[in-house]
């Protein structure tokens, strides 16, 4: 095992090597690695065949081939390569909730946990990895990882991430996609509080990413126990509003939430992305273990 993390505990990290990200077509990689490339060459597993051509190497002639048709054929093969491996992390004021809840897991952490563990299947199958955190803008990103070897690092960066500020999908997935022009898979944790989520992440669409959408939520905000009439502040703009909270009221926002959640799931769908929604009480070999692995994204 490499390296040690506040964020998982050795045990989990142990159970994270069976498992490696599953990739629904196939992206060119850089080097060798342990995915399908569309490229061909010399590896050991068998591909197809195409007519011999001069400067070919005769040691790929399928010469059983040429007894039989008298033409000259090369054998072709697959060659592995690594997975372009990209994770996001929304690191605005609203993921930081609940703080009020000292018992309660905090919305980002929560995420920088999934995050270090998708992080970690993909560096022990040798795939690319670069994760980032984003707010009202881009944050600071990972270089690019590569193999066990790197998981301090990755640990490192995500144990040193710090939340606040506004929420920007455009400025910051924009930012990200002309920035990283190699695609591969893209995970993006975050709430999705942010009014304009889609015109960011079309973004990376547009660049052919396959895009992985986790909704990260607090047991609070799915089911609230308050009532009487309190003041609610916006975590990230300020603004703050009365409000007489009733049985109607609370049945409403539950309504809400709800059509709020199935409209991510539906226009994921539309837009052959994935989609998950899980709570910060969900544990977290459950999530990933058990939720991603039915979801396709990890396998093993």
């Amino acid at each position: 095992m490499s390296g040690e993390s506040k964020l998982l505990d050795a045990e989990f990290i142990q159970k994270l090597e069976r498992l490696s990200i599953g990739a629904k077509r196939v992206f060119p990689g850089r080097q060798k690695g342990e995915k399908r490339s569309p490229r061909q060459s010399s590896s050991l597993e068998f591909a197809d065949y195409r007519e011999y051509a001069p400067g070919d190497d005769l040691r790929y002639v399928d010469w059983k081939a040429y007894a039989r048709l008298e033409k000259l054929f090369v054998k072709l093969f697959v060659e592995e390569e690594d997975l372009a491996v990209h994770i996001l992390i929304d690191a605005s004021q609203s993921m930081l909730y609940p703080t009020e809840n000292p018992s309660g897991t905090v919305k980002f952490d929560f995420a920088r946990k999934i995050a270090a563990a998708l992080g970690y299947v993909a560096l022990s199958r040798y795939d690319r990895l670069g994760v980032a955190a984003f707010s009202q803008a881009l944050g600071g990103r990972t270089p690019a990882l590569r193999g066990k070897a790197s998981a301090p690092q990755l640990f490192s960066y995500l144990e040193s991430l710090q939340a606040g500020g506004r929420t920007d999908f455009v400025t910051s997935l924009r930012n990200y996609a002309m920035r990283h022009t190699s695609p591969g898979v893209c995970v993006i944790l975050s709430d999705f509080y942010d009014p304009n989520w889609e015109k960011g992440v079309r973004a990376l669409l547009s660049r052919r990413y396959q895009i992985v959408l986790i909704q990260i939520l607090a047991p609070e905000e799915i089911k609230p126990e308050i009532s009487g009439d309190i003041r609610l502040v916006d975590a990230e703009t300020g603004e703050s509003r009365e409000v007489s909270i009733t049985p109607a009221v609370l049945a409403s926002y539950q309504d809400a939430l709800r059509h709020f959640c199935t409209g991510l799931s539906d226009l994921a769908s539309r837009q052959g992305m994935d989609y998950l929604c899980v709570t910060t009480d969900t544990p977290l070999e459950d999530v990933l273990l058990k939720s991603l692995r039915e979801s396709g994204l990890l396998k093993g």
